[in-house]
Parts: C-alpha cells; structure tokens; sequence
C-alpha cells in the first residue's frame, strides 16, 4: 500500500486542477496552503505539495542559545528520560534506545540523557532543520517495516519506531553530540537528508561531514512521520512546562542547555 501510495503521490496532475487538489487537501488535513512558498499550480504532483517550502518568515528560529529549538513541526509523543537503556515509545510502552539508534553513538554515555519524540502528521511542515549548529558526521539507513506511527496506534503494536524504516543522524555541535533518528511510516515513507544521497540499498554511513548553521534544512519525509532527537547525558534537558500532546512549531524550543 505504502509503495501505491508513493506511485500515486508522483504523478502529475494537471496545472487546471492543481489549487483545487491542494485546497481539498488542505480540507482533510488541517494543512496551512498560505504558507506555501510557491503557488500552488506550482506543484506539479501532491508529492511535490507535501514536502512544500515555507514562505520566508513562516518559522522563526529560538535565538537564545539556552534554549534547543524544535526540529521541526508536530506533535511531542513523548518525553523520555534514558533509564536502564530505555525510553518510552507510548505510555506504558517501552524499547531500549541503542536498538532505535543501531550502533549510531554506541560510546556515547546515554543513561539519564533526554529524548524527545514528536510526530508529524499529514498536516504539518515535513522538513526537519537542525537544531544547533553542527557538522552532520553520520548518516545510517536501516531497512525495516512501514507500519502505521500514529500515536493511537503505537500501543497496539510495540517497538514500531524500531522496526520501521529510519535513518539515524549524528550532530557534533559545540556541545556536544545530538542524535536525531527519521522514522519512516505508513504511505511512501522516503527519507531524504541534505547533502547525502542513497544508493540502491542506502549507504551505511556518510563519508566526510555536512556543516549546518542552527535553522539549516537538514531532512525531509516525503508523507508523515515521526522523529527522536536523543541527547545523551549531560546534553540539554527537556523545557520546563513542555508535555505530551503539546504541540510544536519548528525553531520553537523544546529544550534547556546546561
């Protein structure tokens, strides 16, 4: 169904109709078209639509260097403590960290680090930035399932955020590392990460860094999904009055350093 979806997200619907397909969209989802960077007969595919830039000025970036911005738009699923190697996927629902990460950071201390899950669902902004400046050192694929990562979904069918398709991200910033894993879903699920490109099979790892200013476009999903920005201990610690269900905008923050 996923790779359906995908072929029909692709295909190129004529310039007449394109507003009225966007709008109907826009209807369903609670997506924002007056955001849009283009105009929407500018898109020539709902692919194209749903991974659409942003009108400058749409997000603003937390300046303050205490604070960690969000990512990215969606909705905190959760906000985890590392504790015995594990964080929460949904409430009462548990996987351990280094089997999200897969090797990525394995000699990095991560008990009693942070982690931060947030969804993304159809109607949100569905490219991720990097949330301090950093060099992108690492970039891993990993092959798995499509499952469904809709928060309602999660306790029915454990550990999905390990077993989907995802690609795990290392950031070296001044601070020190972050970790921010692309969790691919249900319907297309194509992660793409700037300056990096796929083989057939997705390339273990990057060769040689990407450097990133706090704000820079790092990611995409191409439909909904979900990310986990992990920092290890010592790292920032979640905003103090932040909870789950809350919902967040890119560049605001979700998070205090030191």
């Amino acid at each position: 169904m996923s790779r359906l979806t995908g072929w029909l997200a692709d295909r190129r619907i004529p310039r007449p109709l394109r507003a009225s397909v966007y709008r109907t969209y826009a209807r369903f989802t609670g997506a924002d078209v007056t955001e849009a960077s283009s105009p929407l007969d500018g898109y020539p595919s709902l692919g194209a639509f749903f991974v659409r830039r942003l009108t400058p000025g749409a997000r603003t970036i937390e300046a303050d260097p205490a604070l960690l911005p969000s990512p990215c738009d969606g909705t905190v699923q959760d906000l985890s403590v590392i504790n015995e190697g594990s964080i929460l996927q949904a409430k009462g629902s548990s996987y351990p960290i280094r089997d999200l990460l897969a090797g990525v950071g394995d000699e990095l201390e991560l008990e009693g680090g942070r982690a931060w899950t947030i969804y993304l669902s159809p109607r949100d902004y569905h490219r991720v930035h990097t949330p301090e400046t950093a060099e992108l050192t690492d970039v891993r694929w990993l092959p798995g399932n499509f499952y469904s990562v809709r928060p309602s979904l999660l306790l029915k069918k454990p550990r999905v955020l390990c077993d989907n398709e995802r690609a795990v991200l290392r950031l070296e910033t001044e601070r020190g590392p972050l970790l921010l894993v692309m969790v691919g879903a249900l319907n297309v699920a194509r992660i793409r990460v700037v300056g990096v490109e796929p083989g057939d099979d997705g390339p273990p790892s990057i060769r040689g860094g990407v450097n990133l200013a706090r704000g820079d476009e790092l990611a995409r999903f191409e439909m909904g999904s979900t990310i986990v920005l992990v920092a290890p201990a010592g790292g920032p610690t979640h905003l103090h009055g932040l909870a789950q269900g809350d919902s967040v905008r890119l560049g605001e923050p979700i998070g205090t350093w030191g």
